[in-house]
Protein backbone atom coordinates (compact mmCIF):
# COMPACT_ATOMS: atom_id res chain seq x y z
CA UNK A 1 0.00 0.00 0.00
CA UNK A 2 1.43 3.42 -1.41
CA UNK A 3 1.76 6.28 1.58
CA UNK A 4 -1.00 8.16 -0.85
CA UNK A 5 -3.30 5.47 0.16
CA UNK A 6 -2.54 5.18 3.64
CA UNK A 7 -3.38 8.97 3.83
CA UNK A 8 -6.71 7.88 2.16
CA UNK A 9 -7.17 5.34 4.73
CA UNK A 10 -6.53 7.23 7.73
CA UNK A 11 -8.99 10.00 6.46
CA UNK A 12 -12.07 7.58 6.78
CA UNK A 13 -11.37 7.32 10.66
CA UNK A 14 -12.24 11.05 11.28
CA UNK A 15 -15.07 11.33 9.16
CA UNK A 16 -16.25 8.24 10.45
CA UNK A 17 -16.02 9.06 13.71
CA UNK A 18 -17.83 12.55 13.08
CA UNK A 19 -20.64 10.87 11.38
CA UNK A 20 -20.96 9.06 14.04
CA UNK A 21 -21.29 12.18 16.64
CA UNK A 22 -23.32 14.14 14.38
CA UNK A 23 -25.66 11.59 14.01
CA UNK A 24 -26.20 10.99 17.66
CA UNK A 25 -26.85 14.46 18.82
CA UNK A 26 -29.71 14.76 15.75
CA UNK A 27 -30.50 10.97 16.28
CA UNK A 28 -31.46 12.38 20.83
CA UNK A 29 -32.37 15.45 19.55
CA UNK A 30 -35.60 15.79 22.13
CA UNK A 31 -35.46 11.94 22.47
CA UNK A 32 -37.51 10.23 25.14
CA UNK A 33 -36.09 9.56 28.56
CA UNK A 34 -35.37 5.69 29.60
CA UNK A 35 -38.50 4.94 30.92
CA UNK A 36 -40.50 6.90 28.20
CA UNK A 37 -43.93 4.90 27.51
CA UNK A 38 -44.89 3.50 23.95
CA UNK A 39 -47.07 6.66 23.84
CA UNK A 40 -44.19 9.74 24.42
CA UNK A 41 -41.87 7.33 21.72
CA UNK A 42 -44.65 7.74 19.45
CA UNK A 43 -45.25 11.49 20.03
CA UNK A 44 -41.08 11.90 19.64
CA UNK A 45 -41.47 10.02 16.01
CA UNK A 46 -44.02 12.12 14.78
CA UNK A 47 -42.59 15.18 15.74
CA UNK A 48 -39.19 14.83 15.34
CA UNK A 49 -39.19 12.04 12.07
CA UNK A 50 -36.49 14.97 10.23
CA UNK A 51 -33.79 14.58 13.00
CA UNK A 52 -34.65 11.31 13.79
CA UNK A 53 -34.21 10.36 9.88
CA UNK A 54 -31.46 12.79 8.86
CA UNK A 55 -29.27 11.41 12.33
CA UNK A 56 -29.99 7.66 11.70
CA UNK A 57 -28.94 8.01 8.32
CA UNK A 58 -25.87 9.41 9.24
CA UNK A 59 -24.56 7.59 11.74
CA UNK A 60 -25.18 4.52 9.95
CA UNK A 61 -23.04 5.77 7.12
CA UNK A 62 -20.18 6.18 10.06
CA UNK A 63 -20.54 2.84 10.56
CA UNK A 64 -19.94 1.89 6.86
CA UNK A 65 -16.93 3.89 7.50
CA UNK A 66 -15.78 2.00 10.48
CA UNK A 67 -16.12 -1.26 8.24
CA UNK A 68 -14.06 0.19 5.48
CA UNK A 69 -11.44 2.01 7.97
CA UNK A 70 -10.65 -1.53 9.32
CA UNK A 71 -10.54 -2.91 6.09
CA UNK A 72 -7.92 -0.46 4.95
CA UNK A 73 -5.89 -0.85 8.34
CA UNK A 74 -5.80 -4.43 7.94
CA UNK A 75 -4.73 -4.46 4.58
CA UNK A 76 -1.82 -2.48 5.61
CA UNK A 77 -1.06 -4.62 8.82
CA UNK A 78 -2.10 -7.80 6.41
CA UNK A 79 -4.76 -8.81 9.28
CA UNK A 80 -6.70 -11.95 8.96
CA UNK A 81 -10.10 -11.84 7.33
CA UNK A 82 -11.23 -12.11 11.52
CA UNK A 83 -10.66 -8.78 11.80
CA UNK A 84 -12.27 -7.33 8.33
CA UNK A 85 -15.79 -10.27 9.37
CA UNK A 86 -15.92 -8.36 13.44
CA UNK A 87 -15.66 -5.03 11.86
CA UNK A 88 -18.34 -5.76 9.57
CA UNK A 89 -20.51 -7.61 11.99
CA UNK A 90 -19.89 -4.47 14.22
CA UNK A 91 -21.39 -2.21 11.40
CA UNK A 92 -23.99 -4.01 10.84
CA UNK A 93 -25.17 -4.26 14.47
CA UNK A 94 -24.36 -0.20 14.77
CA UNK A 95 -26.75 0.81 11.92
CA UNK A 96 -29.17 -1.41 13.60
CA UNK A 97 -29.38 0.50 16.49
CA UNK A 98 -30.05 3.35 14.31
CA UNK A 99 -32.79 2.09 11.97
CA UNK A 100 -35.38 0.62 14.48
CA UNK A 101 -35.96 4.26 15.43
CA UNK A 102 -35.62 5.27 11.34
CA UNK A 103 -37.90 2.98 10.96
CA UNK A 104 -40.20 4.45 13.82
CA UNK A 105 -39.76 7.42 12.09
CA UNK A 106 -40.99 6.61 8.67
CA UNK A 107 -44.65 4.21 9.83
CA UNK A 108 -44.77 6.67 12.72
CA UNK A 109 -48.52 6.78 11.15
CA UNK A 110 -48.52 3.27 11.21
CA UNK A 111 -47.43 2.14 14.13
CA UNK A 112 -49.14 1.62 18.12
CA UNK A 113 -47.41 3.00 20.57
CA UNK A 114 -46.32 -0.53 22.10
CA UNK A 115 -44.87 -1.01 18.75
CA UNK A 116 -43.45 2.26 19.25
CA UNK A 117 -41.96 1.21 21.98
CA UNK A 118 -40.60 -2.03 20.42
CA UNK A 119 -38.73 -0.27 17.69
CA UNK A 120 -37.13 2.19 20.59
CA UNK A 121 -35.82 -0.70 22.78
CA UNK A 122 -34.93 -2.98 20.45
CA UNK A 123 -31.70 -1.07 20.55
CA UNK A 124 -30.52 -2.72 23.45
CA UNK A 125 -30.66 -5.90 21.58
CA UNK A 126 -27.88 -4.63 18.71
CA UNK A 127 -26.08 -2.12 21.40
CA UNK A 128 -25.16 -5.26 22.89
CA UNK A 129 -24.29 -7.37 19.67
CA UNK A 130 -21.89 -4.46 18.64
CA UNK A 131 -20.22 -4.07 21.76
CA UNK A 132 -19.31 -7.98 21.37
CA UNK A 133 -18.31 -7.86 17.69
CA UNK A 134 -16.47 -4.95 18.06
CA UNK A 135 -13.44 -6.74 19.98
CA UNK A 136 -12.67 -8.76 16.80
CA UNK A 137 -11.19 -5.86 15.23
CA UNK A 138 -9.32 -4.07 17.93
CA UNK A 139 -7.79 -7.52 19.86
CA UNK A 140 -6.68 -8.74 16.20
CA UNK A 141 -5.20 -5.56 14.86
CA UNK A 142 -3.64 -5.20 19.17
CA UNK A 143 -1.75 -8.95 18.65
CA UNK A 144 -0.47 -7.78 15.16
CA UNK A 145 0.75 -4.25 15.70
CA UNK A 146 2.22 -5.64 19.00
CA UNK A 147 3.87 -8.21 17.24
CA UNK A 148 4.92 -6.11 13.50
CA UNK A 149 5.59 -2.44 15.71
CA UNK A 150 3.53 -1.28 12.63
CA UNK A 151 1.69 0.71 15.30
CA UNK A 152 3.28 2.16 18.63
CA UNK A 153 3.33 -1.25 21.09
CA UNK A 154 1.73 1.60 23.52
CA UNK A 155 -1.01 2.27 21.26
CA UNK A 156 -1.27 -1.65 20.32
CA UNK A 157 -1.68 -2.22 24.33
CA UNK A 158 -4.41 0.44 24.28
CA UNK A 159 -6.45 -1.33 21.82
CA UNK A 160 -6.25 -4.39 23.35
CA UNK A 161 -7.33 -2.81 26.81
CA UNK A 162 -10.46 -1.58 24.48
CA UNK A 163 -11.24 -5.25 23.69
CA UNK A 164 -11.07 -6.06 26.99
CA UNK A 165 -13.27 -3.57 28.35
CA UNK A 166 -15.53 -4.53 25.36
CA UNK A 167 -15.90 -8.25 26.36
CA UNK A 168 -16.34 -7.46 30.01
CA UNK A 169 -20.61 -6.80 29.92
CA UNK A 170 -21.21 -4.38 32.63
CA UNK A 171 -18.59 -1.75 31.40
CA UNK A 172 -18.53 -2.61 27.64
CA UNK A 173 -21.11 0.31 27.06
CA UNK A 174 -17.81 2.43 27.91
CA UNK A 175 -15.67 0.62 25.54
CA UNK A 176 -18.51 1.21 22.56
CA UNK A 177 -18.93 5.00 23.19
CA UNK A 178 -15.54 6.07 24.23
CA UNK A 179 -12.71 3.37 23.37
CA UNK A 180 -13.79 2.39 19.50
CA UNK A 181 -14.05 6.54 18.21
CA UNK A 182 -10.75 7.06 20.36
CA UNK A 183 -9.16 4.08 18.99
CA UNK A 184 -10.37 5.27 15.42
CA UNK A 185 -9.55 8.55 15.44
CA UNK A 186 -5.92 7.56 17.25
CA UNK A 187 -5.15 4.63 14.55
CA UNK A 188 -6.02 6.83 11.88
CA UNK A 189 -3.72 9.19 13.36
CA UNK A 190 -0.95 6.76 13.46
CA UNK A 191 -1.75 5.68 10.08
CA UNK A 192 -0.93 9.14 8.53
CA UNK A 193 2.14 9.97 10.45
CA UNK A 194 3.62 6.36 9.75
CA UNK A 195 2.63 7.09 5.97
CA UNK A 196 4.32 10.86 6.22
CA UNK A 197 7.60 9.41 7.57
CA UNK A 198 7.92 6.61 5.43
CA UNK A 199 7.73 9.79 2.83
CA UNK A 200 10.14 12.02 4.59
CA UNK A 201 12.51 8.74 4.04
CA UNK A 202 11.82 7.89 0.63
CA UNK A 203 12.52 11.58 -0.43
CA UNK A 204 16.25 11.95 2.46
CA UNK A 205 17.69 8.70 0.17
CA UNK A 206 16.42 9.94 -3.45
Amino acid sequence: MTPSDNRRWALVGPLTVGLWIIGLILLNHNGPGDHASGSEILAWYKSSTDTILLGGWLFMIGCLGFVVFVAGVGQRITAPALALAGAAIAGVSGMLTAAVDVAGGIDKNDITPATAATFHHAVDIFFITAELTAVLPLAVIAVLAWRTRVLPRWWAAFSGLVAVVLIVGPIGWIGLIFGVPIWTLGTSLFVLLGSRARMRTAAAAA
